[in-house]
C-alpha cells in the first residue's frame, strides 16, 4: 500500500513538473518575442554605440538594489534612485553607453533574474 502511494505521488509530481516545464517554455517564448521586438525597435531608432536609459521599480531592499548596481559596474553607468513616498518601492534609473541593442538586451536579461524587479 505504501509503495502504491509513493508511485501515485511520483506520477502526480511528474505531471506537475511536465506542466511547469510547458508553462515555462511558453513564458520563455513570450519573452524572446519581446526581446526580438525590442531589438528591432532599437536598431531602427538610432545609431550605435548609444546612451540607453533603463528604468526599474524594485521593492525597497538594499540587497536587490545593490545587485542591480553590480550588474552595471565598470560600464560608466550613471545610476540614480528614488524611494516612493511610503518607502515601499525604489525607482532605479540607469543611463549607460552601450555598443549595440544586444548589449541592451543582455543587461535586461541579467536584471530580470532578480525577483520582484519591474522593468519599465
Amino acid at each position: 500500500m505504501v509503495q502504491r502511494n509513493e508511485i501515485e505521488t511520483r506520477d502526480k509530481n511528474c505531471c506537475t513538473t511536465h506542466y511547469l516545464c510547458r508553462k515555462y517554455s511558453m513564458e520563455e517564448k513570450k519573452s524572446e518575442e519581446f526581446y526580438n521586438r525590442l531589438k528591432e525597435q532599437l536598431l531602427e531608432s538610432g545609431t550605435w554605440p548609444s546612451d540607453y536609459l533603463y528604468k526599474f521599480i524594485v521593492p525597497t531592499d538594499k540587497g536587490k538594489i545593490d545587485t542591480i548596481t553590480k550588474i552595471f559596474d565598470n560600464t560608466g553607468a550613471v545610476i540614480t534612485s528614488k524611494q516612493s513616498k511610503k518607502g515601499t518601492y525604489t525607482s532605479v534609473s540607469i543611463t549607460v553607453n552601450l555598443k549595440n541593442p544586444d548589449a541592451v538586451i543582455e543587461k535586461y536579461k541579467e536584471v530580470t533574474k532578480i525577483e520582484g524587479v519591474i522593468s519599465l
